[in-house]
């Protein structure tokens, strides 16, 4: 999920122990395929939410990612986004999960998408209503002021709209006990944001300085403490799922 550069080396140890796919999300993910009989994986990772049931080739640059493949998982190439090895479609559909950020130029590699597959499926998020979410808005505004400058859904149905396509987009809650520990898995769970090792799966808060990222957590550790995390976000008890701003967008 990185660029010919390897932020991962760093950030990405671990990853795959926290990054674990939850199926739900995976259904919601699978349906989008259709029938496709191949799959590309751009940005694969660590293997997250690849099919079993289909052919896939995996793409992914980083070497930290790709030594936490576990055995058995789809072939995979070391290759860019942007400069994908691969012939004019051939592939049913390309998919892109949460990757679509990393890459250096977002629209050379939605244009590769384009080029080597049918159908295109890339999961995002919308930064405006991630920006809403407590972490982010009573925490880590950071976050949200980064990943403006970064490519996210606007970009995404920019780079797969042509003429003659559809694209459409839904929303993809997050349920409460989301076992894919990215930046809002644990909204329902705020504890598991004063873990390090839970931190380092998500890049839009390991990519911060320390200076920001500690204040911020004293604070939210003092506010677990007190009760006030609990008394503001009450709310949230009683709900099994959550909508924080990922958005699945389809183009065909």
């Amino acid at each position: 999920m990185t660029t010919a550069t390897d932020p991962y080396r760093l950030l990405g140890r671990g990853y795959a122990d926290v990054r674990r796919p939850d199926p739900r999300i995976a259904r919601c993910l699978y349906a989008a395929l259709g029938d496709a009989a191949t799959v590309l994986n751009v940005g694969a990772g660590a293997g997250s939410y690849e099919p079993g049931d289909r052919h896939v080739l995996a793409v992914e640059p980083s070497a930290t990612m790709l030594g936490q493949r576990h055995p058995g998982s789809a072939p995979a190439v070391r290759a860019v986004a942007e400069a994908l090895p691969c012939a004019d479609d051939g592939f049913d559909v390309a998919v892109a999960w949460l990757t679509v950020h990393h890459w250096r130029d977002p629209a050379a590699g939605l244009a590769e998408l384009r080029r080597v597959s049918r159908r295109q499926v890339v999961l995002t998020w919308d930064v405006e209503i991630m920006a809403r979410y407590w972490l982010v808005a009573d925490y880590l505004p950071e976050i949200a002021e980064r990943e403006r400058g970064l490519a996210t859904l606007d970009a995404v149905i920019d780079g797969l709209t042509t003429p003659g396509r559809r694209v459409d987009v839904q929303a993809v809650d997050v349920p409460w006990d989301c076992t894919d520990g990215f930046l809002a898995a644990y909204w329902r769970r705020p504890h598991h944001y004063l873990d390090a090792a839970v931190r380092a799966g998500m890049s839009g808060v390991a990519s911060l300085p320390d200076t920001v990222v500690r204040p911020a957590l004293a604070r939210l550790a003092d506010d677990l403490r007190t009760g006030a995390w609990h008394r503001h976000h009450r709310d949230l008890s009683g709900r099994d799922s959550l909508d924080v701003g990922y958005r699945l967008v389809v183009a065909s």
